[in-house]
C-alpha cells in the first residue's frame, strides 16, 4: 500500500505541477508579506505590539490557507482537478477551522517553550514525569494531527469530531502515520533545493490527503467483512480499481507524455 501510495501521490503531483507550484507560491507570498515590514528598515522595531500582531495575523493567514489548499487538493486524489475559483470557495469555508489549527500549533509552542521548561527547572522527579508525559503527549498529537486538515476535507466539518477521528487514525494506524510523518519531513527538506515550489506545502499536503483516503479502504472492508482480522487486510484486493485507474509509465512517458 506504502509502494502504491507513494507512485500514485507523484504521479498526480507531475500531472498537476503547475497547480501544485501555484498553491505553493500563494503559500509563499502568505508567509512573506508578514515579514516585510521588518525586513524594510525594522519599521516595527520600537513598535513590538504592532510587531507581534502583524506576526500573529500573518502566522493565522497561512494556516487558513493551507487549509482551503488541503481541500482543494484533495480533487487531485480523486483523479479530478480543480480551478482556483475552488480554492476561493473553500478560504471562506474552512476558515474556522484553520484558527482552530492556529490555537492548537500555539497550545504546543506554549507548551515546548514554557511548561516543559517549568518543569524540568523543577530539578526533581516529578517535574521530570511531567516533562516526559507533555512531551510524548505532544509527539501523540503531531502524528495524529497532521491528518487534521485531510479529515476534514473528507470525513467531518465538526471540528472537535475532527480532533477525535485524527486521534483515532493514529492509535489504529501508529507505523503508518510514523511512516507518513517521516516521508513529509523529508518533502519538506527537499523542499529547499526548489525554493518551495515543488513538492512544498501543497505536495505535502496532497501526500497526506492521498494516504488518508487510500486508509479509508481499510475501514470500507472491515465494515463489510466485520469478522476479517484487522492486521491482514487485503491490500492487493482493495488497490485493484486504484491501480487499474493510476497505470504505470516510462520515464519518456513523464518527459514527452504527448508522445504516446
Amino acid at each position: 500500500m506504502i509502494g502504491f501510495l507513494i507512485k500514485k501521490s507523484f504521479f498526480d503531483s507531475w500531472d498537476n505541477l503547475f497547480r501544485v507550484a501555484l498553491i505553493n507560491i500563494g503559500f509563499i507570498i502568505s508567509f512573506s508579506v508578514p515579514l516585510l515590514p521588518f525586513i524594510a528598515q525594522g519599521i516595527f522595531i520600537n513598535a513590538p505590539i504592532a510587531a507581534f500582531a502583524v506576526l500573529l495575523i500573518g502566522a493565522l493567514w497561512c494556516i487558513i490557507y493551507l487549509a482551503a489548499a488541503a481541500k482543494t487538493l484533495s480533487a487531485i486524489s480523486d483523479y479530478g482537478s480543480f480551478g482556483f475559483a475552488d480554492l476561493w470557495n473553500n478560504l471562506k469555508e474552512v476558515w474556522l477551522t484553520g484558527l482552530v489549527m492556529g490555537c492548537l500549533i500555539a497550545l504546543a509552542v506554549l507548551l515546548v517553550t514554557v511548561v516543559i521548561n517549568f518543569y524540568i527547572d523543577m530539578g526533581n522527579l516529578f517535574g521530570l514525569f511531567f516533562a516526559a508525559v507533555i512531551f510524548w503527549t505532544l509527539v501523540t498529537s503531531v502524528l495524529s494531527l497532521q491528518y487534521f486538515f485531510a479529515v476534514r476535507s473528507r470525513l467531518d466539518t465538526k471540528n472537535i469530531k475532527v480532533i477525535k477521528k485524527c486521534f483515532f487514525i493514529f492509535f489504529d494506524n501508529p507505523m503508518f502515520s510514523i511512516f507518513l510523518f517521516l516521508h513529509n519531513f523529508i518533502m519538506f527538506l527537499l523542499s529547499f533545493f526548489l525554493a518551495f515550489l515543488f513538492p512544498g506545502p501543497a505536495g505535502i499536503l496532497l501526500f497526506i490527503d492521498q494516504g488518508l483516503r487510500l486508509r479509508l479502504l481499510k475501514y470500507d472492508w472491515l465494515e463489510e467483512n466485520p469478522e476479517a482480522n484487522r492486521r491482514k487486510i487485503p491490500w492487493d484486493a482493495l488497490l485493484i480499481d486504484e491501480r487499474d485507474r493510476t497505470g504505470t509509465r516510462t520515464l519518456r512517458n513523464f518527459i514527452f507524455p504527448w508522445k504516446d
